[in-house]
């Protein structure tokens, strides 16, 4: 398989040995394992990696006592504890390992932020670099291969995870796929969160897979699975912080004509969302071709801001007369705003210009990304 440079390896490795502990967060096979062990590796026998999914493993992380991570520390400069999510107590144990040993550089990764990273951050705080690796960015892909249009449309209809992108087949693809969204992508918030109906959680994924591009109504969908709106809230909540979703929300400053609370759903991965609607139809000749590209576009921004401190919100326009723009950008005083067009139509800005004059703009098109 193709290992990819991820962007964000030479900001953890700035970061290393300065008396915090590295968190890495991001869905599972978006390649925290081998970012982690790459990094570790230029230390040879100095450096360990430690899957935290293995019993043996786990047995060592004691609350209380950091001498029980001794066996499997000592005499290494940096670790990797990963999949640390599955460790019980785990960030009280890293927060008394990490008080204890100051010298050792741990790097803990896991694949559902409502676990691991509330576990660590309330005991860790100020003790901690957090970064989230989502699966690859189109940039991370061109320092490899040249990306022609052919190689865009499977990347819209089959997504970014490494192993989607490196197979070599179509076929392959689509198992890989179904591999990630059969046996991963809910894995986290079954075994952490109490799902009381596992079906109505995976209808409701199914149900925002159709509605991409489009604003969603907690209450539609609540009447659609026949839950309380509490509880689609919850598990909506689930989704985003367990990556599978991102929720954007309406940008509002000024006028009253805006929408204020107004949201979307879009998926991090879209060959996860395709692979939940319809995998085997070309991405061409696709009915849902408009709100895949603006799914894939916006999944290509939020990669873009885990690599700064300070990233940028992510949101949409809309006014209470229909006018939208598909993609908003802000960051402190600067407004970026995008128009996501499949073909050559054009697009105005003038009513939005007229509220914010000192955006700066821009129609994105599938040839812009090549």
């Amino acid at each position: 398989m193709i290992i990819y440079k991820r962007k964000i390896e030479s900001k953890i490795e700035s970061l290393l040995f300065k008396g915090k502990m590295i968190i890495i967060l991001g869905p599972r096979q978006s390649g925290k394992t081998t970012l982690s062990k790459k990094i570790i590796s230029k230390y040879g026998d100095k450096g360990q990696y430690f899957d935290c999914q293995i019993a043996n493993v786990r047995n060592h992380f004691v609350v209380g006592n950091p001498d029980a991570l001794l066996p499997l520390v000592k005499n290494k400069k940096i670790v990797v504890f990963d999949e640390a999510q599955t460790i019980q107590n785990i960030g009280t144990i890293l927060k008394v390992f990490h008080d204890t040993y100051p010298d050792t550089q741990i790097i803990a990764t896991g694949s559902s932020s409502f676990d691991l990273a509330n576990k660590i951050n309330e005991p860790m705080t100020g003790r901690v670099f957090e970064f989230i690796l989502m699966p690859l960015s189109l940039e991370e892909i061109k320092m490899v291969q040249k990306i022609t249009h052919n190689d865009l449309m499977e990347l819209l209809l089959f997504g970014s995870y490494p192993a989607v992108v490196s197979a070599k087949s179509k076929d392959e693809k689509e198992i890989l796929l179904k591999n990630i969204a059969t046996n991963y992508l809910y894995k986290d918030v079954f075994v952490f969160e109490a799902i009381r109906n596992p079906q109505i959680f995976e209808d409701l994924v199914k149900l925002l897979a159709m509605q991409i591009g489009q604003m969603v109504s907690v209450n539609e969908l609540a009447v659609s699975l026949g839950i309380s709106r509490s509880v689609v809230q919850k598990y909506l909540r689930l989704l985003e912080q367990s990556f599978i979703i991102k929720i954007v929300r309406s940008f509002s400053q000024n006028s009253r004509n805006e929408l204020k609370k107004a949201f979307k759903v879009f998926f991090l991965d879209i060959g996860v969302r395709n692979s939940l609607v319809d995998i085997k139809k070309p991405i061409e000749s696709r009915g849902d071709k408009g709100s895949i590209f603006e799914n894939f576009f916006v999944s290509e921004r939020l990669k873009i801001g885990t690599l700064e401190t300070f990233p940028p919100d992510i949101m949409f326009w809309r006014t209470r007369t229909g006018i939208e723009i598909d993609v908003i950008e802000k960051s402190g005083f600067d407004i970026s705003a995008y128009e996501c067009k499949w073909g050559s139509k054009d697009v105005s800005f003038k009513e939005f210009l007229k509220l914010y004059p000192q955006a700066k703009v821009a129609i994105i098109r599938p040839v812009n990304l090549i």
